[in-house]
């Protein structure tokens, strides 16, 4: 926990990672951090503290259990400290929780040639996490720290780093090498819950790979689902980068699709009233028409003595 919850929640955001602050709004007798105390947690990490101690242990478990509703939520939940957690210090507080939706991609870049060097700052402006991988090192760019959603990896077997990414990530194949394409690609398409997988190609190059997977017994409805020739057929051009606008705007008009389409299904779920335990401790039963905390609910809670 050594980043403190504002950078935290500013690379999240940045990333379109989800995360949670939480904020003691409230606290009456001894507590262990005044009111206006801030901590954040996210899927995979925890960032400042609010005091530690069973308070903090109960605020990661809620926090954790608004980041698997998937939806961005606001949430106040009084404790006491002493009755109900067994902490010494015996105060009361109320925990204000702020969940953020994860509003980007999760991308995996193979390549650092030309085509990836002029790609990846145009990604970078994104909404999206960036893990780029080559097996070269010296390919890399030197100013890469000045991207915080873009992460380098160097691999002598990058088609390893497949699995290191979760379901429905984004795929970019651009190797220098093409039997290391061939090696990525076909891991890719083996795990089979990619939500976009494109590949740098000729025609020929293509064809032939597409007899290699046949050979392999890859399952044909996946390779189907590939972008190769990669990139938008409307955005043409051969250099660098005009290749790299081609291929971000496949990327974004795909992710848009899939941002409106979550919205049309979540709303859907909605009307159909079929909403998870889950999704409906966030609203405790509100009118429709309200979103987040009412004020006078704040307002009671704030001025607790």
């Amino acid at each position: 926990m050594t980043t403190n919850w504002s950078s935290a929640s500013y690379k999240l955001s940045k990333q379109g990672q989800a995360y949670v602050l939480v904020t003691l709004v409230g606290v009456s007798g001894s507590t262990p951090r005044n009111s206006g105390t801030k901590m954040v947690i996210s899927h995979d990490d925890i960032f400042d503290t609010i005091g530690g101690g069973h308070l903090e242990h109960k605020a990661i478990k809620y926090a954790k259990k608004m980041l698997v509703s998937g939806k961005s939520c606001q949430h106040i939940e009084h404790f006491q400290l002493g009755s109900n957690l067994g902490q010494c210090c015996g105060g009361n507080t109320s925990v204000l929780f702020e969940c953020f939706a994860a509003t980007g991609v999760n991308i995996m870049l193979f390549g650092a040639g030309h085509v990836g060097k002029a790609l990846v700052p145009i990604l970078a402006q994104l909404p999206c996490k960036i893990t780029w991988v080559d097996s070269r090192e010296a390919q890399f760019p030197a100013d890469l720290s000045s991207y915080e959603n873009v992460d380098k990896v160097v691999s002598d077997s990058p088609e390893l780093e497949v699995a290191s990414m979760p379901a429905n990530s984004y795929f970019i194949v651009m190797t220098h090498n093409h039997q290391m394409d061939f090696e990525i690609s076909q891991a890719i398409l083996k795990r089979a819950n990619f939500h976009y997988l494109g590949l740098i190609a000729s025609n020929t190059k293509w064809r032939r790979f597409q007899q290699r997977y046949k050979h392999r017994d890859i399952d044909q409805i996946q390779v189907a689902r590939m972008s190769c020739p990669i990139g938008l057929a409307e955005v043409g051009g051969k250099l660098p980068m005009e290749v790299a606008v081609s291929v971000s705007a496949e990327i974004i008009n795909v992710y848009q699709a899939q941002q409106v389409k979550l919205a049309v299904i979540n709303e859907q779920h909605e009307q159909g009233n079929q909403q998870s335990v889950d999704e409906n401790f966030a609203s405790k039963a509100r009118p429709k028409s309200q979103q987040g905390i009412h004020w006078q609910e704040l307002k009671q809670l704030l001025s607790t003595d």
